[in-house]
């Protein structure tokens, strides 16, 4: 009976909140996304042929128009269960 029920409760508790740095970093990356589009541009030349690539990323939080703050606070408290231990504005981290 141990033996089934180990499996489970070893899932149940990945379902458990995050520590509040954890949060915070995770939450930071759907900040950015919701400041707005992020996306990368490559030319090169191979074969004597030009190449290029063009990457462009936009979450539904920024063509929703919410404030990166704001999704950071929300997304920090469902993940841990806690505020943020500063607002995103006072993060060293953050250029938004």
């Amino acid at each position: 009976m141990i033996k089934r029920a180990l499996p489970l409760l070893l899932l149940m508790s990945a379902c458990g909140p995050m520590t509040l740095a954890s949060a915070e970093r995770v939450c930071l990356d759907r900040a950015r996304d919701a400041a707005g589009p992020r996306g990368a541009v490559a030319v090169g030349i191979s074969g004597g042929k030009v190449r290029s690539r063009l990457q462009l990323d936009i979450s539904t939080d920024a063509l929703m128009g919410r404030d990166p703050s704001v999704v950071f606070d929300q997304c920090v408290l469902q993940k841990s269960g806690q505020m943020p231990s500063r607002p995103l504005a006072q993060r060293p981290d953050w250029q938004g």
